[in-house]
């Protein structure tokens, strides 16, 4: 597929929550949640499914940018620590995403490719983050901010007195991450390609 577009809609955006193991289907299904999470009709972080997934990129360029605690629950009720990053507006550069699934004949790898040629672009994203490494840049960054005053980002806010981060503008070389979750209000999937292979191939 050359070029997919994913837009927000009178109901709200586009949401990623868990790879599922219908996969384009379950994008679209996943929609509704995040056009909820987008429209402030739900917490930002919503049950996630058990399992986190990994995001690569060469190069993200975001303006507004924020990061605070937060915590990722399960179906299960099980709950663990991220930190909940919000970017205003993104670009990605060579996107690669990736997922295992325990399949009943054994275990798989999604693999969620774009922005080869053309940058996937993303507006109001939210992400759940457990790890992430990479050479960044921030201006104007503010270190110590208070979560529930953040003003350079339309997305969540987190507690009164508990410590964020927020800067104009953040850009990321050679980003890898560790994720539960990710929304967002609009996605712009460049020269998207979707593969469901046997075994293990993730992104890193």
């Amino acid at each position: 597929m050359a070029d997919e577009t994913l837009t927000e809609s009178p109901n709200g955006g586009t949401a990623w929550r868990k790879f599922a193991y219908v996969a384009l289907p379950g994008l679209v299904a996943a929609g509704v949640l995040g056009a909820a999470t987008t429209q402030g009709l739900l917490a930002a972080s919503f049950a996630v499914s058990g399992d986190n997934f990994k995001i690569s990129a060469s190069h993200l360029e975001g303006t507004g940018f924020a990061q605070y605690g937060d915590v990722a629950t399960s179906v299960d009720k099980t709950s663990r620590p991220v930190g909940l990053s919000i970017i205003e507006e993104a670009e990605l550069s060579d996107m690669c995403m990736s997922a295992l699934l325990d399949l009943p004949i054994g275990k798989a790898t999604l693999l969620i490719r774009a922005g080869e040629k053309t940058p996937v672009t993303a507006t109001n994203m939210v992400v759940d983050v457990e790890q992430l490494n990479g050479n960044a840049h921030f201006s104007a960054i503010e270190i110590g901010h208070d979560a529930s005053t953040l003003n350079k980002v339309s997305g969540p806010q987190g507690d009164s007195g508990a410590f964020a981060l927020q800067s104009d503008t953040v850009t990321i070389n050679d980003l890898t991450m560790v994720s539960w979750a990710v929304s967002s209000g609009t996605l712009r999937l460049s020269g998207l390609k979707l593969n469901v292979k046997p075994g293990t191939h993730e992104c890193f």
